[in-house]
């Protein structure tokens, strides 16, 4: 996917732009224990919570081509027979809502994903009618002849802050808040299937990971089956 494609989709991450009817989340703590789980309608939310959440998915779809955004390809035996690209597919077809296959899809991210807190699993899934493009780049949404539907994910760590003072206006003092658990911005997440010239490419996963130092190999090996491509200052460095 280039940049524009990802802009493309990254502007519908919205309330009133997707046709993503619900989020569905796995709250995940440092044991590896899911606390809970949730589906959570969009037309039920506020507009604050809305954004917050949209805000969290488009989060996913941010960085550098190449470095915290990065192409992975599905083998052709395995979009003809796999364990992995059927689970994707089954998701997708479905709109997550065959509640087994979301557990399976929970429990292989919860084997693979190593992080120093416990997180936040944000997945949706979107119908997009996509607009014709002209040779201007002008887009013509009554001229659409293909639907691209996709699932986006995002994992987020949950940090502990702090307690600190706040003030309560009911006694208009000032009082211990006592500690709080944050959702931070997404340290990995994907889109499948991708975005390329514009129509669905089930051959390729667009993969986000905040930190390009760090790909989360094992997470794409368990989820996807297909290794991740070495940063760039690396493949220059084995160049070398």
């Amino acid at each position: 996917m280039n940049t524009k494609e990802i802009g493309e989709i990254r502007r519908r991450i919205r309330k009133d732009r997707s046709n993503m009817t619900a989020i569905f989340g796995c709250y995940v703590n440092d044991n590896k224990e899911i606390i809970s789980t949730f589906r959570l309608s969009t037309g039920m939310m506020s507009e604050n919570e809305s954004d917050k959440y949209f805000g969290l998915l488009r989060r996913s779809l941010s960085g550098t081509i190449g470095k915290n955004l990065i192409d992975l390809s599905f083998k052709t035996s395995q979009v003809a027979d796999s364990p992995e690209h059927k689970l994707l597919m089954d998701l997708r077809s479905g709109a997550l809502s065959d509640s087994e296959k979301l557990e399976v899809f929970y429990q292989k991210i919860i084997e693979s994903v190593n992080l120093e807190t416990g997180y936040l699993i944000l997945v949706g899934c979107d119908t997009y009618d996509v607009p014709f493009k002209s040779k201007d780049d002008s887009f013509q949404s009554e001229a659409s002849d293909q639907t691209y539907k996709y699932l986006l994910c995002a994992i987020c760590p949950v940090k502990q802050t702090k307690p600190n003072l706040h003030y309560i206006p009911e006694s208009k003092e000032f009082h211990d808040g006592g500690m709080m658990n944050v959702v931070s911005a997404p340290e990995l997440g994907f889109l499948f299937p991708a975005f390329d010239n514009r129509s669905t490419n089930i051959y390729n996963v667009l993969y986000y990971s905040h930190s390009p130092k760090d790909n989360h190999e094992p997470f794409v090996a368990n989820l996807f089956n297909t290794p991740v491509p070495k940063p760039a200052a690396e493949q220059k460095k084995t160049f070398e």
